[in-house]
């Protein structure tokens, strides 16, 4: 890493691909750190724990009807406002453990960012599925990486431990939805909040 941006004070990012809100989040949280000077530490995790830890089954946006329909509609003005496309799922919240399982990975790789962009689009602009091998693999040579080793260590089972642990140390920080900001023990919940943890972010470094 540079050590210009190395020296920079940090965000740390959690977000989820199945997350609506992580989307609106993860395609627009580089273009707006870099332009407070902060540097995003990108932390995935599971959501779907943390929502049995609170007795769900599923997402509440599944679970409250007037609430589900209230977050579509909103999803459409706030993908109109940041001018990103918008199709909303078939089937939602998307299971996302392999695309999470290479995230977790590769999150401090100079190709997480764009891995992330890309992995959202396809579930929240195309409407595709996204946890099998096929499509991961299908990013990742779009991206000229090394998909067939990326794939290999992701399902290693030291990686899937790494991602067993970064959710427990999501549920023992007490985040409980995503997208989530920390700074410093400092947390920030929704997308609504990023401006709000970047100018924090920013005023604790002096």
């Amino acid at each position: 890493m540079d050590i210009a941006i190395a020296s920079l004070p940090v965000i740390d990012f959690w977000f989820e691909f199945g997350s609506n809100y992580s989307y609106l989040s993860v395609m627009r949280i580089e273009q707006e750190a870099e332009k407070a000077r902060v540097r995003v530490r990108w932390q995935p995790f599971l959501l779907g724990p943390v929502f049995q830890s609170f007795g769900w089954t599923t997402s509440p946006f599944v679970l409250q009807k007037a609430k589900g329909e209230y977050v579509w509609r909103d999803m459409e003005r706030l993908c109109l406002k940041y001018d990103l496309p918008w199709k909303k799922p078939g089937n939602f919240p998307r299971s996302a453990i392999l695309p999470l399982r290479v995230a977790v990975l590769g999150a401090e790789e100079p190709w997480m960012a764009e891995y992330c962009r890309r992995m959202m689009q396809i579930n929240f602009a195309q409407d595709r599925e996204i946890d099998n091998a096929a499509l991961v693999t299908e990013v990742l040579v779009a991206m000229k990486l090394p998909a067939a080793d990326i794939l290999k260590q992701a399902l290693s089972d030291e990686n899937k431990l790494k991602l067993r642990r970064q959710t427990e140390t999501a549920m023992t920080k007490g985040i409980f939805g995503a997208p989530s900001f920390f700074v410093g023990d400092e947390m920030f919940w929704g997308n609504d909040r990023l401006d709000d943890a970047l100018l924090f972010c920013r005023a604790q470094s002096g």
